[in-house]
């Protein structure tokens, strides 16, 4: 296969659940997905990640060493998933690597966005050249570094002549709206699993809500709904991004302290589907109604999610995206193997419908082995 245009790409995403790793060939006019393996986190690491990630207790020592950790996890997955494909790594140009972001601030005096996973350690381990840190170069040029999938969004799932919107519902939602016969748009919603993964994470000791049968048990209140909507960034206009250093298990807590009422777990479980749901709908009812959504991430195994958002949708047919050809369980990773080609062969990009950055650049840094 030493002909062919191969790259990985690699994500662990806002759920940290683990590290999704593709094969992709870009021999054809649409990605090919030739392997796919995923890693789960290992516990201690993904709780070194999280604790990361609140911001508040951050010591230098635990910040290398699980900027190092994350790499070796990560070059493991990559040497896994070469196995199962039987595929040697001189056969592959380069891994595109997202890494795990631990802070993301595009506002400020000097804004930036913070993933870690050491990219000299991913080349190391695997021997393929590998292209990291995808999003500073985009902050540099006044843009929010992010979302960054809806570029693969707008290069393979745009139509000449339907109106479409791709949603990605991992640890966080973004929005990809694709008009056949305008500008690309696209920002993040709000969350997406995140908080729904904290909750029964604290109530049932499990990672993610599967099919969404907990939170189906449940009935959503209506004054948590209103006040978990309240929140300012749902109300900014795009370019937008954000993360669990706004939407976290703290941030609810705040909210469910604010109520002066006990609720349910359940229905705490069962409001955080309609907060997502909501964001998501409200945020592309306020642009222009898409004939067809195609939905990817995590949150397309949720069946009330999933559910919830067509009833939502009332103007649109809504899909995953395995019916344009790319299983939804894939998409960010693919996208991070194409970004990763893009910078290999030297191409910038213009993200400035998504992120508002001023001119076109080549995102992230290259790694050679």
């Amino acid at each position: 296969m030493s002909d062919n245009d191969l790259y990985i790409g690699l994500i662990s995403g806002t759920s940290v659940d683990g590290v999704d790793c593709v094969l992709v060939s870009f021999d054809a006019s649409k990605p090919e997905l030739i392997a796919s393996h995923f890693e789960e986190s290992p516990a201690s690491l993904r709780d070194s990640i999280l604790m990361l990630c609140e911001g508040t207790s951050i010591n230098l020592p635990s910040l290398g060493d699980t900027d190092v950790a994350i790499g070796k996890w990560f070059a493991g997955a990559v040497n896994n998933l070469l196995a199962k494909a039987k595929v040697s790594a001189s056969d592959v140009r380069a891994i595109g690597s997202h890494g795990q972001t631990i802070w993301h601030q595009p506002a400020g005096d000097n804004p930036f966005s913070m993933q870690i996973g050491n990219p000299n350690t991913i080349a190391q381990l695997t021997r393929i050249t590998t292209v990291a840190d995808f999003r500073q170069r985009d902050l540099s040029t006044g843009g929010q570094g992010a979302p960054l999938a809806p570029l693969l969004h707008r290069e393979v799932f745009q139509s000449d002549s339907i109106d479409r919107a791709v949603i990605n519902i991992g640890g966080i939602g973004n929005v990809t709206m694709l008009p056949a016969n305008a500008a690309s748009l696209a920002f993040d919603t709000g969350p997406g699993n995140v908080l729904m993964d904290y909750w029964i994470g604290k109530h049932q000791q499990k990672r993610f809500d599967e099919k969404g049968e907990w939170a189906a048990t449940g009935s959503s209140d209506k004054d948590l709904l209103h006040r978990l909507l309240n929140e300012t960034y749902f109300a900014l206009a795009p370019p937008k991004s954000t993360g669990r250093e706004l939407f976290s298990g703290p941030w609810l807590e705040r909210k469910l302290g604010e109520l002066g009422k006990t609720i349910n777990p359940a229905d705490v479980q069962a409001t955080l589907v309609d907060c997502t749901v909501n964001s998501i709908a409200d945020a592309i009812s306020g642009l222009f109604p898409p004939e067809e959504i195609y939905v990817c991430g995590g949150g397309a195994h949720n069946e009330l999610l999933m559910n919830k958002l067509e009833s939502a949708s009332t103007q649109s047919s809504v899909f995953t995206t395995s019916q344009l050809g790319i299983d939804p369980d894939w998409v960010e990773a693919i996208a991070f193997a194409w970004m990763a080609k893009q910078t290999i062969e030297g191409k910038k990009i213009d993200t400035s419908s998504f992120t508002g950055a001023s001119e076109p650049v080549m995102l992230g840094g290259i790694y050679p082995v």
